[in-house]
């Protein structure tokens, strides 16, 4: 069975619907939660999704964990990834910590953090994490031009010049991010050359945050893979990806 995203809900996809003001969110939320925990009977699984509301999770302490993912997830219900996790609630809880901090609380412009995490996902074949991350992009500014470039399996600038102009669809910052990314997902150690092209455009601040992000999606990525969450590991590429 090819992997829905059950996830897309109306009632909860409006930026004023919060799990606060909306008299319906937990009724919604636990059912789209069961559906999706009850699907994993269905389909081949490496692991099944946690649900939230067993015994299990009873304890004062979990129960928080659950609730501290929840916010950060509101108004969406909780995400595959999040059930997985929950199989280790003190794992889950520092996860969303983390990724709290790395989604929202740096000072990179959307574009060039959706963009980093896009190649991470082409680049390790986390068609999940795609899924959920190139509409980020595209409402980040990346035009359909650059997202086709950010699909590729090799990513080489094309043009010539000294970096600064647009080139298919990417700026010369874009390109910059899209070489980090690459080099650090594919190689781990980055050319020195690499680097110097990241100073240009990035003071010392920006580039921590960006190579965190970058870190912080790779291993994002390998976890999705690894158990196959969403089961999208069968796709054959980005294209095959519904978002």
């Amino acid at each position: 069975m090819k992997y829905r995203n059950i996830n897309s809900i109306s009632i909860l996809s409006s930026p004023q619907t919060t799990k606060q003001n909306h008299p319906r969110y937990p009724r919604i939320l636990r059912k789209t939660q069961n559906h999706l925990i009850h699907q994993t009977t269905h389909t081949k699984m490496r692991l099944p999704y946690a649900d939230p509301s067993s015994p299990t999770f009873s304890s004062p302490s979990d129960r928080a964990i659950i609730e501290r993912v929840e916010a950060r997830r509101a108004p969406r219900p909780l995400q595959p990834l999040d059930l997985t996790l929950l199989h280790s609630p003190p794992v889950a809880d520092g996860w969303n910590s983390f990724l709290r901090a790395v989604r929202t609380q740096t000072g990179l412009a959307d574009d060039i953090r959706e963009i980093a995490i896009c190649r991470v996902a082409i680049c390790n074949r986390a068609w999940y994490e795609w899924g959920h991350h190139a509409p980020l992009a595209m409402k980040g500014g990346v035009s359909d031009e650059g997202m086709e470039v950010l699909k590729r399996e090799k990513c080489e600038r094309g043009g010539k010049g000294d970096g600064n102009e647009d080139a298919e669809g990417l700026s010369g910052k874009q390109w910059a991010v899209v070489r980090y990314t690459d080099e650090m997902t594919r190689n781990v150690r980055v050319p020195e050359e690499v680097f110097d092209e990241l100073k240009r455009w990035f003071d010392e601040k920006e580039i921590v945050e960006l190579t965190a992000t970058i870190a912080a999606y790779n291993c994002v990525s390998r976890f999705l893979v690894a158990l196959d969450v969403g089961e999208r590991n069968k796709l054959t590429g980005p294209d095959d990806v519904a978002h």
